[in-house]
This record gives structure tokens, sequence and C-alpha cells, in this order.
């Protein structure tokens, strides 16, 4: 009986944790095809331009896909959100004069939403 309910608490524990961490990914890559879509910047892929709003619906529609396969965030930004999944060529952001891989500035936007929600 006592092995029993220690089982039974294991896995009640591991189910809440597991459930937990399924709903952080999903709050992240939210806010990771928000922050795209709401950034105004241009998305280059395979060396053409496409608004914002474009680039987060094309990441959505991929991430659809693949859903079932991508744990985090930081999974989304790495298989999902930084290169062609057909030609394999880097994304890029242009943001004003600045031009990034969109992996790195994805993952710059992600560790930002990670600390302030450390805070509040």
């Amino acid at each position: 009986m006592k092995v029993f309910l220690l089982s039974l608490i294991f896995f009640a524990t591991t189910t809440t944790n597991l459930a937990a961490s399924e709903n952080r990914a999903n709050e992240e890559i939210d806010y990771l095809l928000n922050y795209i879509s709401e950034s105004g910047c241009t998305f280059i892929r395979n060396g053409k331009e496409y608004p914002s709003t474009k680039a987060a619906e094309h990441l959505q529609y991929k991430y659809g896909k693949v859903k079932n396969r991508i744990p985090d965030a930081d999974t989304f930004i790495a298989k999902i959100a930084s290169a062609s999944s057909i030609t394999r060529k880097q994304y890029e952001v242009q943001c004003g004069d600045e031009r990034l891989p969109s992996g790195k500035w994805l993952k710059d936007a992600l560790e930002s939403f990670r600390l302030e929600s450390r805070h509040s």
C-alpha cells in the first residue's frame, strides 16, 4: 500500500510538472510569434523579403506541422524560426539599419521575456 501511494504521488507530481512545462513552452512560443508579428521588421527567407506579419504566419504554419516534436521555445527557435527546412538557408531579420540572423534576434527576445517573467 505504501509503495502504491508513493507511486501515485510521484505520478501526480510528474504529470503536474509536465503540464506546467508544456504550458510554459506554449506561452513562450506564442510570445515569440506575437513578437515577430508586431515587430514591424522585415524578414528575409531564401533571399526574399516578407513583412513581419507574413513571417509570423509562415512560422505558425511550420510550427503547426511539427508541434508535437517541439518541446520548448528554444527548440522552436532552432528548428522552426532560424532557417528554411527545405534550403537550410538561415533566416534574417532587418530592423531599421540592423540585420541579424533571426535565431539570434529571437533568442535575445526570449531571454528578455524570461527575465521579465521572473520579476513579475
